[in-house]
């Protein structure tokens, strides 16, 4: 048996970073994944989009909390996991992808909380230790 998914979509929301009673952080987010449809007679297709709950735990939820904003892009890698819940007496099921991995997609300036190294700076510097060969 093999369960591995592997998704790139915009983030809908931030990610909800909380802990549990014993202290380990989990964070929930959702992702737009664009689906295409079949291609009309001009050669585009409509497309739909889907929406699909992250659960990251442990370290990569502190992560996902901390730099990860509502319309970044990103990758995830992880698992699918079916579970249900009672609401008013009924059974509800329930998708989502528990996270094994995370990368942060785009430039750089996507996100505004890191901010790039002037590069203006590195190129004036002297180098003063040159090798002697």
């Amino acid at each position: 048996m093999y369960n591995k998914v592997f998704l790139i979509g915009n983030l809908t929301r931030d990610p909800e970073l909380r802990y549990t009673t014993s202290g380990i952080p989990v964070a929930r987010f959702a992702i737009a994944v664009q689906r295409l449809k079949a291609k009309d007679a001009d050669g585009d297709g409509p497309s739909d989009v889907d929406f699909i709950n992250i659960v990251a735990w442990r370290r990569l939820a502190e992560i996902c909390g901390e730099y990860l904003k509502k319309g970044r892009p990103v990758s995830i890698e992880g698992r699918l996991q079916i579970r249900s819940y009672e609401k008013n007496g009924e059974t509800i099921p329930a998708s989502e992808v528990v996270a094994d991995s995370m990368q942060m997609l785009g430039k750089k300036s996507d996100n505004p909380s890191v901010e790039p190294a002037p590069a203006a700076a590195a190129e004036n510097e002297k180098v003063e230790d040159e090798i002697p060969f």
